[in-house]
């Protein structure tokens, strides 16, 4: 049995992205769906560090005052970095406003705003492929809903489905711009534990990081509470998933505040560590969020981006309908506004993840730990930092035999604000995009050149 649904736009995926595309389309008076794999008691439980960078702004479609009440924790101001080899703890600010959040509470009530907007939730559907029309413009998707085969028609398709979408690898993107250059060692497997302790933890103002025994993990503990943590860890898809857990189970063991824990929830999930996609549209088809990379590759967070990814494509399938063309020349703007919001910045911030790959562990933790924590700052949340001669001249003594490394930095510093730059000059039409790439792609090959890093695209 077969059963086909007409909308103005299916949207894939019930997360962050998704119910902002959705609420902006639905506010301006379109039929749209969001079809969510999960139950309705379960859509919004997403595996996630739940920390929040930009909490003091969203998009208007679901307001911020809908989903306040899941910030749980509003008092984290910096990060901490524990390096057990320097036997050292560096605290680095964290500008701008910041929460750890109840993820699975911010979930429904973001699916609760998307509703009130007037959007329809269509829940335990399981999408499986994509229909597109002879001219190859997507026309919506199939899937099964209680062992039944749903199809859904819409102008436009919004993928919201997060990393390694189903979507694009059932779509037909030949002839397009659409970006697939996309590979699983370019993205991160996390895991999660919600543990809650006996007495309240004395870094509750703070995320606490610290390396792996495997060189591509970390383990991270971020307070949702005085009392209940999230504790993960994340590591690249290279790596063995069950060995790193057993290195977050080792340290949770070792440490006295966690003492008599125990374990509410757990949880895994994929998430990107690469630069948002040169092109994320293609005819009747846009992706948003994870789904087109739209993550901070060094620090994970991705909350605040997918949000105003969200609405960006959802103002523009709006247009596209309104006009009756929903061709890729059509959507181009969404690509122009997420480069220019946070995507470029991303891409540049992904220059230091590559350089991560090509040095020693325990010589970043080194050089780390001798550096002022306001310099790493600078480079983890504004993209750039004064790496160089300058800083080695300002911490002579404690960044002696650290050198080459600081001027490596330096140097990648440079690359990482030409790329930058760069993309300030995104196209502005699909048409330009081959010749922007092989600039973008000149610059690239210096990265790997100054950082000693295998090609990651």
């Amino acid at each position: 049995m077969t059963t086909t649904h007409e909308y103005d736009v299916v949207v894939v995926g019930a997360g962050t992205s998704g119910c902002y595309a959705a609420a902006t389309i639905a506010r301006e008076g379109l039929d749209v769906v969001i079809v969510e794999r999960k139950t309705a008691d379960e859509a919004g439980h997403i595996a996630c560090g739940d920390a929040l960078k930009g909490a003091d702004a969203f998009p208007d479609a679901i307001p911020k005052s809908q989903i306040e009440p899941a910030f749980t924790n509003t008092g984290v101001d910096h990060g901490r970095f524990e390096i057990p080899q320097e036997d050292t703890v560096l605290d680095i600010p964290i500008p701008g406003e910041l929460a750890v959040i109840d993820r699975w509470e911010y979930g429904r009530r973001l699916i609760d705003g998307a509703k009130n907007a007037g959007v329809e939730f269509h829940y335990d559907t399981v999408v499986q492929d994509v229909t597109q029309n002879d001219d190859g413009r997507v026309t919506g998707v199939r899937a099964k809903q209680n062992g039944d085969v749903v199809e859904y028609e819409a102008d436009m398709t919004v993928d919201g489905a997060g990393s390694l979408s189903i979507l694009q690898d059932k779509t037909d993107f030949s002839g397009t711009t659409f970006d697939t250059n996309v590979s699983y060692s370019q993205f991160c497997s996390a895991y999660r534990e919600i543990v809650e302790v006996e007495e309240p933890v004395e870094w509750s103002d703070a995320l606490v990081f610290k390396p792996a025994e495997v060189a591509a993990g970390y383990i991270w503990y971020f307070p949702r509470t005085e009392t209940t943590i999230n504790a993960g860890l994340g590591f690249q898809m290279t790596e063995e998933p069950m060995k790193l857990v057993d290195d977050l189970k080792r340290d949770l063991r070792a440490r006295p505040e966690f003492k008599n824990a125990t374990v509410s929830d757990k949880l895994g999930a994929a998430l990107p560590t690469r630069r948002p996609y040169d092109s994320a549209v293609a005819p009747g088809f846009v992706a948003v969020g994870d789904a087109a990379g739209h993550v901070n590759p060094t620090t994970g967070g991705g909350i605040a981006g997918a949000a105003y990814a969200g609405k960006y494509a959802g103002e523009q399938a709006v247009r596209a309908i309104s006009d009756g063309d929903v061709s890729e020349e059509a959507l181009w703007h969404y690509n122009e506004r997420v480069m220019d919001h946070f995507g470029g910045r991303y891409a540049g911030l992904d220059i230091y993840n590559i350089l991560s790959t090509a040095v020693d562990v325990d010589e970043l933790m080194g050089l780390m730990a001798r550096l002022p924590g306001e310099k790493l700052a600078e480079a983890l949340y504004s993209g750039t930092t004064s790496f160089g001669p300058k800083l080695i001249a300002q911490t002579a003594k404690e960044s002696y035999g650290f050198w080459s490394e600081i001027y490596q930095f330096y140097k990648t510093k440079n690359v990482a604000d030409d790329l930058m730059r760069h993309y300030e000059r995104y196209p502005r039409r699909p048409g330009a995009l081959e010749g922007w790439k092989a600039e973008r792609d000149r610059i690239m090959d210096h990265a790997y050149e100054v950082t000693g890093a295998d090609p990651k695209y």
